[in-house]
């Protein structure tokens, strides 16, 4: 299992973010198989970490077209800076 880690300063978000995040979200889940998407924010920095089974699924999901057009808008509007992580998840624990 593998998990993308986004990290960013906010500029400033809008009423399109919040419906392009939902439907992100949703693309991510039914079109490319990814088990869970949290996000979540205080002050200027926000944080989501998305799990999925394999590379390949998160690649289909970086080049995705609506998804490429929602990385240009953070990249332009809503972020002042972002990193992004992937790694592998080697082991869980839960309770």
């Amino acid at each position: 299992m593998y998990a993308v880690i986004f990290k960013a300063t906010i500029n400033k978000l809008d009423d399109e973010y919040y419906l392009t995040a939902e439907q992100m979200r949703e693309l991510a889940m039914t079109q490319y198989n990814c088990h869970e998407f949290n996000s979540v924010s205080e002050g200027d920095k926000e944080i989501s970490i998305s799990y999925w089974d394999s590379l390949e699924q998160i690649t289909q999901w970086k080049s995705d077209p609506q998804h490429l057009i929602a990385q240009e808008r953070g990249k332009n509007r809503w972020y002042r800076s972002y990193s992004v992580q992937v790694v592998e998840i080697i082991r869980e624990y839960q309770k």
